[in-house]
């Protein structure tokens, strides 16, 4: 699979990556890492926060962070 942005650009780049939100492939150079807690609630334990991450294209990243 190839990144879509450099696609674009008339160049091959293999992808290291899918955005999570739109699903399109990223590259190295177009893949933004975001952070984010995830909220877990247990049946019967009190609630609980993990750190995580997940790979997002430029547009999405920028779009999140408004």
């Amino acid at each position: 699979m190839h990144c879509l942005d450099c696609h674009t650009r008339d160049a091959q780049t293999p992808a290291i990556g899918v955005c999570r939100s739109c699903g399109a492939a990223v590259c190295a150079n177009h893949a933004r890492v975001v952070a984010y807690e995830v909220r877990r609630r247990p049946l019967l334990a009190p609630p609980s926060e993990a750190p995580a991450r997940s790979v997002r294209c430029f547009p999405c990243a920028q779009a999140d962070s408004r």
